[in-house]
C-alpha cells in the first residue's frame, strides 16, 4: 500500500468466532479503529450475528473461502467453488487464501473471475508457540506506512492476539497513525 501516508490496514483472518471476535470487536471500539475482517465461509454461517455485527460496527468484511481451504491442496475447480460459496455471504470480491497459498492456475482463475487478492506484509504470528511479548514485540517493530497486518481471530491465536493487539494498537495510535479498511 501507500508508503507516504502514516497509515495501516489492519486485518484479521479466521473468524467470526464467538467472545474472541466479539472481544476484538470491543478493542476496536475502545480505540476507535477500523478493521477488514477475512471471514471463513462456514464461520460466518455458525455466527451471523458477530458477523452482521463487524459490518454494522464499519468494519470491512472479506473472502477466505468456506472451509479455510488450502489452495496446494485442491484443484482449480474445487478452490474456486470454495471462494466463489464465500463470495455470496461476504458480497464483495476480496479475498485472501488460506496460508497465503495458491497456485498459479488458481491466481489466474481468480484474476479472472474479478478478486482483488490481498495478502499482508507484516503478520503477528500470533497463532506461533513464541511468547505474548515476542509476539507484540514483532508486530509493532515490523509495522511502517502503509502496512497490512495480519492478526488471526482464532482460538489457536486468541492468548497472543489478546496480549499483542491492545500494545499494537496504543503504540501506533500514540505515533499518529490511522486505521483503514481495504476495499
Amino acid at each position: 500500500m501507500d508508503r507516504s501516508e502514516k497509515t495501516i490496514y489492519l486485518t484479521f483472518d479466521d473468524g467470526p468466532i464467538p467472545a474472541l471476535t466479539e472481544w476484538v470487536l470491543e478493542q476496536l471500539n475502545a480505540f476507535i479503529v477500523k478493521a477488514t475482517f477475512f471471514c471463513v465461509g462456514a464461520n460466518i454461517l455458525k455466527n451471523q450475528s458477530i458477523f452482521e455485527r463487524i459490518k454494522k460496527e464499519g468494519h470491512s468484511v472479506a473472502n477466505h473461502t468456506m472451509h479455510h481451504t488450502k489452495g496446494f491442496q485442491n484443484t482449480v475447480g474445487d478452490y474456486i467453488r470454495e471462494v466463489e460459496e464465500c463470495k455470496k455471504l461476504v458480497e464483495n470480491n476480496l479475498f485472501r487464501p488460506p496460508y497465503g497459498q495458491l497456485k498459479r492456475s488458481q491466481y489466474k482463475a481468480l484474476m479472472e473471475r474479478g478478486y482483488k487478492i490481498i495478502l499482508w506484509d507484516v503478520i503477528s504470528y500470533d497463532f506461533e508457540h513464541i511468547s505474548e511479548q515476542k509476539c507484540a514485540d514483532f508486530v509493532t517493530r515490523n509495522t511502517r506506512n502503509g502496512s497490512v497486518v495480519l492478526f488471526h481471530d482464532n482460538i489457536k491465536a486468541e492468548k497472543n492476539m489478546k496480549y499483542a493487539l491492545p500494545i499494537f494498537l496504543e503504540h501506533f495510535l500514540e505515533r499518529g497513525y490511522n486505521f483503514k479498511t481495504l476495499g
